[in-house]
């Protein structure tokens, strides 16, 4: 707020959509300040999207005011559940990876897109614990969902690292089974290194294991938008920048290399 529209040297901002809903305060008039001037995209973190609840269309009437009133590039959450019986964990909770789970969640989505009349777009979470029930991987799911469903994905580089040191799978591997067709938007951040391991924090500089996985998305996706994540231990604005200046230069790289 403090620095002149000219001079933020980013294309276009992401919201945290439960920030701005039911609130006429500070955070709105941010909201009214960045959207004169940029692009901007709303990202929920409690749609709840894989949850046995009833989908909350109260809360849904809110994104889609809110989305009529600013018009957002695109409506995203994730693929997870935050909680059920009217309890919210404020935790983004993995889902069993199984069929009947893929059904229900496609279900919602197709619920969800016809109540904001647009596509939803969905992101792959950090994740700590893995269902016994589980049948296929992460990625295969959410590629079977947005073939089915015709929602977009946002591929969370960050959250692919985590969630592979903390489950001991392929990270490379995961992103190539993603069908780019759908990728939307790409997600960048740093995590906290716990040793044995890693939580998704969104309060450090993007780790040097990220990057090549930066750069094979955007080998396979091409031009993506791409933001960085840093919502604790927030650092000066030029900070901020110069980390998504580091994006820039991995497409830069790749794009001198072809």
């Amino acid at each position: 707020m403090a620095t002149p529209p000219a001079l933020w040297g980013v294309d276009w901002f992401e919201v945290i959509t439960e920030n701005c809903l039911d609130n006429h305060g500070w955070a709105m008039r941010v909201l009214e300040h960045v959207a004169a001037h940029r692009p901007i995209v709303l990202h929920g973190v409690s749609l709840s999207i894989g949850s046995t609840a009833a989908l909350d269309r109260g809360y849904l009437a809110k994104v889609r005011d809110l989305a009529a009133r600013f018009a957002p590039l695109w409506v995203s959450d994730h693929l997870c559940w935050t909680g059920i019986a009217g309890l919210n964990s404020h935790d983004l909770l993995p889902m069993p990876l199984t069929e009947e789970s893929l059904a229900h969640v496609s279900d919602r989505v197709r619920a969800v897109q016809d109540f904001l009349g647009r596509p939803l777009i969905l992101e792959n979470p950090s994740t700590y614990l893995e269902f016994s029930a589980s049948r296929m991987p992460e990625q295969e799911f959410l590629a079977r969902l947005a073939q089915d469903t015709g929602c977009g994905l946002l591929l969370d580089v960050n959250n692919v690292h985590v969630s592979a040191f903390n489950h001991g799978f392929d990270p490379r591997a995961y992103i190539d089974a993603i069908p780019v067709e759908h990728v939307v938007q790409v997600h960048l951040a740093g995590p906290s290194d716990h040793g044995t391991h890693l939580i998704d924090t969104h309060d450090a500089p993007v780790p040097d294991a990220v990057w090549p996985l930066y750069a094979r998305v955007w080998e396979r996706c091409g031009p993506v938008a791409t933001m960085i994540e840093w919502d604790a231990k927030v650092p000066p604005f030029a900070e901020l920048v110069a980390e998504l200046a580091k994006a820039r230069a991995v497409r830069q790289g790749l794009a001198v290399a072809a």
